[in-house]
């Protein structure tokens, strides 16, 4: 059926494709959250700044 080589290299091939697919999800997922929030953040900031211009004017 296969040789040793062949099913090293199939396994080499599952894990680097299951990596990948991972590596996905987490892009996916985390770092649509991770740039609102920053952006968020940016925003709650520039806004405080604008606040306190107009405190002192």
């Amino acid at each position: 059926m296969f040789t040793f080589e062949q099913y090293l290299g199939f396994l080499a091939f599952l894990m680097i494709l299951t990596l990948g697919f991972w590596l996905m999800i987490f892009l996916v997922s985390i770092l649509p959250y991770w740039i609102g929030g920053s952006l968020y953040e940016k925003w709650k900031m520039s806004r405080e700044e604008k606040k306190k211009n107009e405190l002192k004017s």
